[in-house]
């Protein structure tokens, strides 16, 4: 193990610096808002993800669907998101596709959201959970996320 020039403690490796959000000429601030829709878009191009959300949030988003003059379900229904100066995380709640490797799609979901949120952003994401709540069957009744 290599060591950092003249200290004993090993030498530390950072990937390549993310774009400054604090200079000399000023600061940039990102919305929560912001941060919870890029993550919610990133999660939801993975292949294997039905739909974001939990049981619950869904039910409810089905019946509020139903109503008259709504809009298709938000893409940060079960996204939530911490965001600092520099620093982001993340937790996102999903129902996996029947079939899939649900630890390989939890995998693939948490290096998209870091490396949209990063690449979109320039926030470091420092942890994305991922909170599979539910798996949809073949057998389900709506074969359409977007009309449950």
């Amino acid at each position: 193990m290599s060591t950092a020039p003249g200290s004993s403690s090993p030498a530390v490796r950072s990937a390549a610096p993310a774009p400054a959000l604090i200079t000399p000429d000023g600061t940039t601030t990102i919305a929560q808002s912001v941060v919870q829709k890029i993550a919610g878009m990133a999660a939801t191009d993975v292949s294997g993800v039905y739909q974001l959300g939990g049981s619950a949030a869904n039910a409810l988003s089905s019946l509020k669907n139903r109503l008259p003059g709504s809009s298709a379900p938000s893409v940060t229904q079960g996204v939530s998101v911490e965001v600092g100066d520099t620093e982001a995380t993340a937790e996102i709640n999903l129902t996996a596709e029947y079939g899939v490797a649900i630890h390989d799609v939890a995998a693939a979901v948490r290096r998209n959201v870091m490396s949209a949120v990063t690449r979109m952003t320039g926030l470091t994401v420092t942890r994305v959970d991922v909170n599979v709540d539910d798996v949809h069957l073949p057998t389900d009744t709506s074969s359409d996320p977007s009309s449950s």
